[in-house]
């Protein structure tokens, strides 16, 4: 008597169905790219590693001497002189004239010797150092650097205010109302400062440091 429950009919068997595993996946191809997971596996190297911080000055820095801050100043100060006389020479102005022009022509040679010199240090040093990252030619004579104490890059409007604002202007009024003893203050001072700053380091932050 057939009721129903032979064994070729599934739908007379009443036991569990057994769960069927899923199927392993495949190797990954163009067409069937490999399966994502949320993030399992490792993270690609510096994925969630932190910015790098700027190197600051610490106390063991390698700070330059006085003498190579000197000596600098003084190479520097010879190659912006001996441009500013080329310079004059190719316009055939200034000292290089026929000097025909007596008393006024000596008042024009030095009027116009201040404004090319003047010039030419304005952007001597921020072009240079800004390229060089804290270097003008003096201080690769000298194997030295300027930096900042925040670890920032020496960029050129920074140099500016360095070179020109401080140094220049403030140092330069400074330096006329109190006869030069500015001037003479702010060499010197390396002598006596741990870190061997000059007065103009102390406004913007800013250390000479061996190369």
């Amino acid at each position: 008597m057939d009721d129903g429950l032979t064994s070729g009919d599934p739908l007379g068997d009443d036991r569990p169905a057994t769960p069927v595993p899923p199927a392993a996946p495949g190797p990954a191809t163009p067409e069937r790219p490999a399966p994502s997971y949320g993030g399992s596996g490792p993270a690609p190297p510096g994925a969630f590693s932190p910015p790098p911080r700027p190197q600051r000055i610490g106390p063991g820095a390698p700070f330059a001497p006085w003498w190579k801050r000197a000596v600098a100043a003084l190479v520097d100060g010879t190659i912006v002189v001996g441009v500013t006389l080329l310079v004059l020479a190719a316009l055939g102005a200034g000292f290089f004239s026929d000097g025909e022009g007596g008393v006024g022509e000596i008042i024009v040679s030095l009027f116009l010797f201040s404004i090319v010199f003047a010039f030419m240090a304005l952007l001597y040093a921020p072009l240079l150092m800004a390229r060089t990252n804290g270097q003008t030619l003096g201080k690769m004579v000298t194997g030295c650097r300027v930096v900042r104490a925040n670890g920032k890059p020496v960029d050129f409007w920074w140099s500016v205010l360095r070179e020109v604002v401080v140094k220049g202007l403030a140092f330069g009024i400074a330096g006329s109302i109190t006869g030069g003893l500015a001037y003479l203050a702010d060499f010197l001072w390396p002598f006596f400062d741990e870190q061997n700053r000059a007065l103009h380091d102390y406004a913007v932050d800013s250390r000479v440091v061996d190369a």
